[in-house]
């Protein structure tokens, strides 16, 4: 199928070849796969784009998952993993359940039926919208080689805005044989939320006041230099930090500040700690079940005041009643915050 030329200049290119260079228009040049027959056309449309593109290959789908929710947990932006239908895109479901957990951005790519089959119960036929509609931030299927470019940039847009996630996009199995002449899309540039001057303000009165303040970290997508000025506030003003679970990389468990880990298996003396604090400023964590220990550490109707930072209003105090609440980017809110004078350093027993 061919379309009309949306761009003077623009070359006709099939579906794979634009799954390819779309990627690589968004800053995406890494991915991870099992190679299978439903996505053979995009494989042709990696190989030519090798000389940018990076793509490495596993043993299992799982494991594809994994590593690029792993580079989106590092690197605030999206890797790609590339699957077959069926078994491939199950074995793969359990990486994308990781990074919709974790707030992770991500891509993944399944290989669909043909489809003139749909509906047919072809083989290995799934509907992916409704498989991962539950788990993934969002997803789509491409069965239009020119909406190739739109689609997966809105892929990106969505699993890096907000609370950052997973995006799934099937590729069905003649579009990505198809002829279309579009224009890759740029990446679009967009400003991170920044938190409230007056929060600011609020959360160093509020802390000052605290006599048993506790700090949790967590999130994803840390800038590192914004992390370590906010770490060198919080060692100045010796508030006890732990960090959420799978969240011992946002900070150092060498400082002596650190609290520990508020994850499966927390000290029972700082669960104590925890329960007894009369401040918790909680930076990115979501405040999940493993962090809360079943969400036992504070009741819902906020005894215990809770102020939580995350970069998407829509979970702040999801679970718990907030004393203060900050729509903010974590590194836009660990700047601000860090700039404040440290409190006066609390005492030590």
């Amino acid at each position: 199928m061919q379309h009309g030329n949306q761009n003077p200049g623009t070359e006709a290119r099939r579906g794979g070849r634009l799954v390819a260079e779309s990627l690589l228009a968004q800053g995406i040049d890494l991915g991870f796969t099992v190679p299978g027959e439903s996505f053979l056309a995009t494989l042709d449309g990696l190989r030519d784009v090798a000389d940018r593109f990076r793509l490495i290959t596993t043993r299992i789908e799982i494991g594809a998952t994994q590593m690029a929710e792993s580079v989106g947990k590092l690197t605030g932006r999206p890797a790609a993993a590339f699957v077959t239908r069926g078994p491939g895109a199950c074995h793969a479901a359990i990486g994308v359940h990781v990074a919709a957990q974790d707030s992770t951005p991500m891509l993944l790519f399944i290989g669909q039926i043909p489809r003139a089959e749909t509906d047919r119960d072809s083989f290995q036929e799934i509907d992916y919208r409704r498989m991962f509609g539950g788990i993934a931030k969002f997803v789509t299927q491409i069965d239009d080689a020119a909406r190739v470019p739109e689609l997966i940039a809105h892929a990106v847009d969505v699993a890096t805005s907000g609370r950052p996630g997973p995006a799934v996009i099937a590729l069905s199995e003649e579009m990505q044989m198809e002829s279309a002449a579009v224009p890759d899309l740029k990446l679009a540039r967009t400003t991170r939320p920044f938190p409230d001057p007056d929060a600011v303000a609020e959360i160093a009165v509020r802390l000052a006041r605290a006599e048993r303040p506790l700090v949790i970290l967590g999130g994803s997508c840390w800038g590192r230099e914004s992390l370590d000025r906010l770490g060198a506030w919080l060692r100045a003003a010796e508030l006890p930090v732990t960090v959420g679970f799978r969240r011992q990389s946002v900070y150092a468990g060498a400082h002596e500040n650190y609290a520990g880990d508020l994850g499966v298996g927390a000290d029972p003396a700082l669960v104590k700690a925890t329960k007894e604090a009369d401040l918790i400023l909680a930076i990115g964590s979501r405040l999940g079940e493993a962090t809360t220990q079943g969400y036992t550490l504070f009741d819902a109707a906020g005894a215990t005041p809770i102020i939580q930072v995350l970069p998407d209003g829509a979970e702040l105090g999801r679970v718990h009643r907030l004393a203060l609440g900050a729509e903010a980017h974590l590194s836009t809110f660990a700047d601000p915050l860090a700039a404040l004078p440290a409190p006066a350093p609390r005492c030590r027993d």
